[in-house]
């Protein structure tokens, strides 16, 4: 419990300039939990932070489960992107799980963006954060959907991660 006080402490004051702040190079990537989370640690803090604006498909909870079709494609991509390198975040709101909702930016290119364009998540359909700006991303989605890229390959038999998560608690 001590350990979890001193981190939300020592997030306080990131988060109240996180909105209006682009901290260049100054988070490394230690960690990628899956193609829409990774864990980031610069500024004497470790934070996880949720992508903004897109959703991976998901990866199994369960041990010996693939979990959802492109998941671990998504997982591996990102990692390829971003793991173990100074990346730009620019955070939008602190969301569910005590994640940084943000964008991701290495070398002033869209980390988030990227995912989607490789067809690897679609654009997140639940509220976006204030101020955010879905359409590059939508414009992204419909083009990766139009050439069947990515998880848009999968034609008739794919499933959004929102409605793969509401299957799998339904279980």
């Amino acid at each position: 419990m001590k350990k979890y006080l001193k981190t939300i402490i020592a997030l306080i004051p990131f988060l109240l300039f996180l909105p209006a702040l682009s901290l260049a190079g100054q988070f490394k990537v230690t960690r990628v939990y899956d193609g829409d989370t990774v864990k980031a640690q610069g500024h004497d803090i470790t934070i996880k932070v949720r992508l903004a604006g897109i959703d991976a498909p998901e990866t199994s909870k369960q041990k010996g489960s693939p979990g959802q079709p492109f998941s671990q494609k998504a997982k591996n991509h990102l990692t390829s992107l971003i793991l173990n390198k100074n990346v730009d975040i620019k955070g939008y709101d602190l969301g569910p799980y005590n994640r940084v909702l943000g964008v991701i930016y290495l070398d002033d290119k869209d980390i988030n963006l990227e995912m989607i364009k490789a067809g690897l998540a679609e654009v997140y359909r639940g509220k976006s954060p204030k101020g955010f700006d879905l359409r590059p991303y939508l414009q992204a989605e419909a083009n990766a959907r139009k050439h069947g890229i990515g998880i848009w390959s999968l034609g008739e038999e794919y499933i959004s991660p929102k409605d793969w998560r509401k299957m799998e608690k339904a279980k």
